[in-house]
């Protein structure tokens, strides 16, 4: 993604976005003891406004490697990625099947990571390990992807005068300062600033790509037609049964993502969080669309591109647009400025989480139960620290491209969704029925991944160990023997009345 244009001046913008994360974590942390308290260093106190929230919960579901990692995907698979719109849309609507119930449930009971709710719910030793080794796997997956993403993006940006390596331990740094500094409210903060900066940056991405190819999308898909018409034709059926497979593995996957979830305990009000979701059910076509007609577009202005030559698309294209006009150039600076900003926004929110159940879900659970909250925050940002630095060792050589490493991560974390949405609505639901099923899932979609084949007629390995766990969870807990103290219980854990 290097941009031929940029260099000191790219510099110059990243070291201000940099000043700029800084500041903001330090006024998020000043006199205020959120070091003090789980709730308060990892979830800002429970108490996001609708601005904070919206904006946090928007970083979540999109990075700067959304655009990065998306137009290349569009260009090289045309317009059956379409798809991406969808998923990103349907991920809304799984929130919102367990989103208000679960903040509900989790203001009563002052959970902090999302297992603090598996553990309420099962009360299963077995079943709390395995959901805590799935959401980590995800999150170290994850974490690994947008540290690769910084160094391509900071390297791209200053036309390789910050080199691939230092970009990323530069960045992770002043990640960890203003973590360190702020928790979740610097967090949520850098997300707002970022947020705006990179919705105004892509609309001005889109029209100086439009300019370029004559300012008629129809120019685009005509040129498409002509010269590569399985892109624009109806896709096989393999490829319509993939697509309806990655709307089930990203839209249960990303959902129960543990920092997104840990936004939903963040919210100040019930009201607060439904206002939120119903605004982020407007960003899938106002950012994946045009993304995805970024990446359309790409087609006609750089043709043939391989699989490589595709990863850089997105800095190619800038470079023509910056040639426009210099307000042009500078836009594109700030632009690509905010999408590295945006990744380490992304990155910022993973680690948290990650640090958070290393501190509460293993430190606080089962090794020193008696600590004190201080310690625990204190424990997960040393772990924190430790991760970071064996994920930089994987960056060094990242293992494929932004999207195949997008896809791995799900394989493993959708297993957790049976339990987690499930067992809010049903009371009869077993511990030991979903732990077999969560692990014979894993297993299913773990050995599909390392045998290298990762989907089966187009089905996805997690989506078909998704299935299995469904049934294991559900036949298993219809036989099982539960009694009616132990449905009464669980009908209490999920009850929505509030406690006097």
């Amino acid at each position: 993604m290097e941009l031929a244009f940029a260099g000191a001046d790219g510099v110059i913008i990243l070291a201000s976005y940099a000043a700029v994360m800084l500041l903001i974590g330090y006024l998020a942390g000043r006199g205020k003891n959120i070091q003090e308290s789980l709730s308060g260093y990892y979830l800002a106190g429970k108490n996001l406004g609708i601005i904070a929230l919206f904006f946090t919960l928007y970083a979540t579901q999109y990075s700067g490697n959304t655009i990065i990692g998306y137009a290349p995907t569009a260009y090289r698979t045309g317009f059956s990625w379409l798809q991406s719109i969808s998923f990103m849309t349907i991920i809304i609507g799984i929130y919102l099947l367990f989103a208000p119930r679960l903040y509900v449930i989790s203001k009563r009971r002052n959970f902090v990571t999302p297992t603090d709710w598996i553990q309420y719910r099962f009360k299963s030793k077995a079943v709390t390990i395995l959901a805590i080794f799935l959401m980590l796997w995800g999150l170290g997956n994850y974490l690994l992807e947008q540290l690769v993403a910084i160094g391509q993006a900071v390297a791209g940006l200053t036309g390789g005068t910050i080199p691939y390596q230092v970009a990323v331990i530069a960045f992770v740094l002043v990640m960890l300062v203003y973590e360190w500094m702020g928790g979740m409210r610097a967090v949520a903060f850098t997300d707002v600033m970022q947020g705006i900066v990179l919705m105004v940056g892509i609309l001005v991405f889109l029209a100086g790509a439009l300019y370029l190819v004559g300012g008629n999308f129809g120019n685009v898909t005509s040129y498409i037609a002509s010269t590569d018409p399985a892109k624009v034709g109806v896709p096989p059926i393999d490829v319509s049964v993939n697509w309806m497979s990655m709307l089930l593995l990203v839209g249960f996957g990303a959902a129960i993502y543990p920092h997104a979830i840990q936004r939903i305990f963040s919210a100040e009000s019930e009201r607060t969080l439904k206002r939120s979701f119903s605004r982020m059910a407007w960003m899938p076509p106002i950012t994946t669309g045009l993304v995805f007609v970024i990446g359309i577009i790409g087609i006609m202005m750089f043709p043939g591109l391989n699989e490589s030559g595709s990863e850089q698309l997105v800095g190619m294209m800038a470079n023509e647009i910056a040639a426009i006009h210099p307000l042009y150039y500078w836009v594109m600076i700030i632009f690509f400025g905010a999408i590295v900003a945006a990744i380490i926004s992304t990155a910022d929110s993973v680690l948290l989480s990650f640090s958070s159940m290393i501190s509460n879900d293993i430190y606080g659970k089962f090794v020193n139960p008696n600590a004190s909250e201080h310690k625990k925050v204190k424990v997960g940002k040393l772990w924190g620290i430790a991760v970071v630095a064996v994920l930089l060792w994987l960056a060094w050589n990242p293992p494929g491209t932004l999207y195949q490493i997008f896809v791995l991560k799900f394989e493993l974390l959708v297993q957790v969704a049976p339990a987690f949405i499930l067992g809010l609505y049903w009371n009869k639901m077993a511990a030991k029925p979903v732990f077999w099923g969560m692990l014979a899932g894993a297993v299913i979609a773990g050995g599909m991944t390392l045998t290298g084949n990762s989907t089966l007629f187009g089905i996805h390995g997690g989506v078909i160990g998704l299935a299995v766990n469904f049934v294991i969870a559900v036949t298993g807990s219809l036989i099982s023997n539960v009694s009616a103290k132990e449905r009464s219980e669980a009908e209490e854990m999920t009850s929505l009345k509030i406690e006097a």
